[in-house]
């Protein structure tokens, strides 16, 4: 089947595995990416060893018309920002991945949420393109367990993982799941995280504290230990009762620093100084 792709790397395998089932990619529709926590140099690098064109400003109706041009038979959307309207006049299907287990978690980027949450099972969907975001019948869907432990970073591999999985799936049966595709009904929508979410509260609990920092992960946190601002990726922690300011350094040595919370104490191992400057983070 001749299809474009419209994404970045955070979903790129779902591009590598459909290339992999047969599929022939026609064209790549891309975006600017920071390149500190969103990249898109190995799906661009993929589609220029391709010979394929490479679109990096947003797809408009003559686009649409284009793929129509070149025989393309489905849009795969997976990480791309923009809505896509109007695709029904010009290819046969298009879908998108979305990282939750749809209708729950509709948004731009639900990982953090599902963590800071305490989720105990979340999953990947691949759903039909509607005019409103995340909306579409579902065409296939991946669960998972979801560990107390875990973070951001092992949620994003799980649904990485499964996203390739639905590919596989859709690659060899699209028409068939096209045709059985179920409606959502009513679901939750949840706004992109803001700068106060991935700001470390020191008068909750060192388990908050804790679960906070594992939501983002490696996209980390932002934290004031005393008068000084970090950014803080890894922390461990226990609970003890004293007489300590929440927020206060109590102790350090080398690069860990203690920093006391409402019932404990949380050793950050992994930390680096804030440097004003563009936002970073999805």
């Amino acid at each position: 089947m001749r299809f474009a792709f419209a994404g970045i790397d955070f979903l790129g395998d779902v591009f590598e595995t459909l290339i992999a089932k047969g599929w022939q990619p026609v064209k790549l529709f891309s975006r600017p990416c920071d390149s500190i926590y969103d990249f898109n140099d190995v799906t661009v690098a993929r589609a220029r060893s391709l010979r394929i064109p490479v679109q990096m400003v947003r797809i408009a109706p003559s686009d649409l018309a284009g793929l129509k041009a070149l025989g393309c038979e489905a849009l795969v959307v997976a990480g791309y920002p923009w809505l896509i309207k109007g695709w029904e006049h010009h290819v046969p299907y298009a879908f998108n991945f979305h990282p939750s287990p749809l209708p729950q978690g509709r948004g731009p980027y639900p990982l953090f949420k599902a963590i800071l949450d305490g989720v105990s099972n979340w999953g990947v969907t691949a759903h039909v393109l509607e005019p409103a975001f995340d909306t579409g019948p579902i065409l296939a869907q991946k669960s998972f367990a979801v560990s107390p432990q875990e973070t951001h970073d092992t949620l994003l591999a799980k649904c990485q993982m499964a996203a390739k999985e639905i590919a596989g799936q859709l690659a060899e049966k699209l028409p068939s799941l096209w045709d059985e595709a179920q409606p959502q009904g009513p679901g939750t929508y949840w706004p992109r995280i803001t700068q106060a979410d991935r700001t470390i509260d020191w008068t909750g609990s060192v388990e908050s504290v804790l679960r906070t920092i594992r939501a983002f992960g490696s996209i980390e946190t932002f934290a004031q230990v005393d008068s000084r601002y970090l950014y803080v990726w890894e922390a461990t922690g226990w609970t003890e009762p004293h007489g300590y300011k929440p927020g206060a350094l109590v102790h350090k040595h080398r690069k860990h620093l203690v920093v006391a919370t409402r019932d404990g104490f949380v050793q950050i191992t992994g930390w680096s100084p804030y440097s004003p400057g563009p936002a970073r983070g999805k």
